[in-house]
């Protein structure tokens, strides 16, 4: 085997002691079915669980993104650490001593150099914590007394002061560390061959990754300075700002003693402690107002949800337009506050209390809510050609949405604001999604694969639709019609809710939707006698195509497994559609 740095023996027992399923399940739900365990994947953003982990082979496997290994691989793609890292970790979890590690040269260089900048920022930010308390540190004390800092929170974020430009130097000097290791560290610079501080007279707020170790420090100067109100450590070997979460490690403890159900993100530190202040628990900020796909895959980690709650200003409304797609990319669920014009988190809380902010983060919007809030300011609605600008800006933010039932209650709601008929609005959003033919449903099927055939699916169409606006009671309410028919879940929707046979005129452009003005003047007597029989035979006629199409698509997947886990799988799933459609059986589209 290559060398890891330990033993294959002491490698081996580290595993056998640290049962996979037990260690995964800390980080991700896992449920059993039959053997193996499964999760929706952590490394990827999926919806069903295709990540499987096997407790009898220690091993997981993803058959969406396809990753795999063993529980030490695990932890290293999860905690973002080295395998030495890992090990660390899973030794530390079973009570057992780690051997000298014997990797390779440069690696060993490369941990030792890390080991020992961290031992240095350990020392550094434990001295500027104990300066903080020292009569010459007034000016810092004075600015805590503003900010109604409690000791407790000085605590919680290990605040400290740095006295004048010299005093760290002296003292880490004494504790044995080079001028070099400091440089190397981001605490010192050099100038004219003297070396300083480069937090002289700030106060400093110590950064610390997910482990609970100091990877750097943010410092904010005090009183009036031509210098930058705060100043970040420069990139090191552990720092990198990108990267950076100030209060991960409080917000994972957190998660840890089971109280995190979603992440807030604000813009600054001293908001973060004014949230941690008021309750808000899971606060969080970025190194910057920037948040980076780093960020938030970090974030990824601790929870699912997100809430963004920047400053209400127009650098606020920037940084939030900036993190949205970040955040979507990552899979979050992502609503966001409005905070009054102007306020940070802090104002919010000195000004109108934290039940108020409280309420707004209750009330926090989707994405694609704020977005079209956003675009509402920007036009004036008494204008036509401003309405209809309105409307494609707020389109093209529908359109990310991806699915007609994500996208239809906000065609609804565009309605509702602009007056403009909903088929006017999808069509539109067509052309935004630059389709020639109506979407695809989840199964693939389009109502254009139906519509081809004329003398059968297309009858079956508009029967259907004709039995759902006319109420009729041989209709089979387990359907969930939209399954069968995503094109008009428009039209299936408002059927179901009642609405009355002429209204459909006033909520549809009628005349530019031949089918639905041809199941508005359909003549039942023809049917007389045999509607239910038709109906049935038309909903099956539909189920039919959409089963085959899935069949096909099965039997091609099945072609390209890779492994036997995912041919049975498969295999399984085409067994499923034979049985349906051997037995003609309409139970996927029941209503669930």
């Amino acid at each position: 085997m290559q060398n890891k740095g330990y033993s294959a023996d002491w490698l081996y027992q580290l595993k056998q002691r640290n049962n996979i399923v037990s260690i995964i399940g800390r980080y991700v739900h896992l449920e059993k079915k039959g053997s193996r365990y499964w999760a929706c994947c952590p490394f990827h953003n999926e919806k069903t669980a295709s990540f499987s982990v096997s407790e009898d082979e220690g091993f997981y496997y993803c058959f969406g993104c396809k990753e795999s290994g063993d529980v030490i691989s695990f932890v290293m793609k999860y905690e973002s650490c080295d395998f030495a890292e890992a090990v660390k970790i899973l030794a530390k979890n079973a009570g057992m001593e780690v051997p000298e590690f014997t990797g390779e040269k440069e690696i060993i260089e490369k941990k030792k150099a890390k080991e020992r900048m961290l031992k240095l920022l350990d020392a550094t930010y434990k001295h500027y914590q104990e300066n903080l308390y020292l009569p010459i540190a007034k000016p810092a004390q004075d600015y805590i007394k503003t900010r109604q800092f409690t000791k407790k929170e000085l605590d919680d974020f290990k605040l400290g002061y740095s006295i004048n430009w010299t005093e760290l130097i002296d003292y880490l000097k004494k504790q044995g560390f080079t001028y070099q290791e400091m440089v190397d560290a981001g605490v010192a610079q050099c100038k004219n061959d003297h070396y300083y501080d480069v937090m002289a007279e700030r106060l400093v707020f110590p950064i610390f990754n997910s482990f609970n170790e100091c990877i750097g420090f943010s410092a904010r100067v005090l009183g009036q300075s031509d210098f930058a109100k705060y100043k970040n450590t420069a990139e090191t070997l552990v720092f990198q700002k990108g990267r950076v979460v100030f209060a991960i490690n409080l917000v994972k403890a957190l998660k840890q003693r089971g109280g995190l159900d979603k992440i807030i993100i604000v813009e600054g530190q001293i908001d973060v402690i004014a949230m941690h202040r008021a309750g808000f628990k899971s606060t969080v900020a970025c190194m910057g107002t920037a948040l980076t796909k780093e960020n938030a895959h970090e974030l990824k980690k601790l929870s699912n949800n997100v809430v963004l709650c920047f400053d209400g200003d127009g650098a606020g409304i920037k940084a939030t337009l900036r993190s949205i797609d970040i955040l979507k990319d990552e899979g979050f669920n992502v609503t966001i506050v409005t905070l009054p014009d102007k306020h940070d988190p802090d104002e919010v809380l000195k000004e109108y209390g934290k039940e108020y902010l409280q309420n707004l983060i209750n009330n926090a919007l989707p994405i694609t809510d704020y977005l079209i809030n956003y675009e509402l300011k920007n036009y004036n609605l008494d204008k036509p050609d401003e309405k209809g600008k309105f409307a494609l800006s707020a389109l093209r933010h529908i359109a990310k949405l991806g699915s007609d039932s994500e996208e239809e209650p906000y065609l609804d709601k565009l309605r509702s604001i602009t007056g403009i008929p909903i088929d006017v609005l999808r069509r539109d959003l067509d052309k935004i999604n630059g389709k020639q033919t109506p979407k695809k449903s989840d199964n693939k099927i389009t109502d254009n694969v139906l519509i081809s055939r004329e003398n059968g699916n297309i009858r079956a169409i508009k029967f259907i639709l004709s039995s759902l606006i006319y109420k009729k009671d041989f209709v089979n309410n387990k359907i969930d019609y939209s399954k069968l028919l995503p094109r008009y879940s428009e039209v299936i929707k408002k059927a179901q809710e009642g609405l009355p046979i002429s209204s459909y005129f006033d909520y549809f452009d009628v005349d530019s939707m031949p089918i639905l003005k041809e199941c508005l003047n359909i003549d039942f007597n023809e049917f007389e006698g045999t509607d239910k029989r038709y109906f049935e035979e038309c909903l099956w006629s539909l189920a039919k195509v959409i089963l085959e199409q899935k069949q096909n698509e099965l039997t091609e997947k099945y072609k390209n497994c890779t492994s036997s886990e995912e041919r049975m799988e498969v295999m399984k799933q085409l067994s499923e559609v034979a049985k349906a459609l051997r037995e003609k059986n309409l139970e996927e589209f029941y209503v669930r």
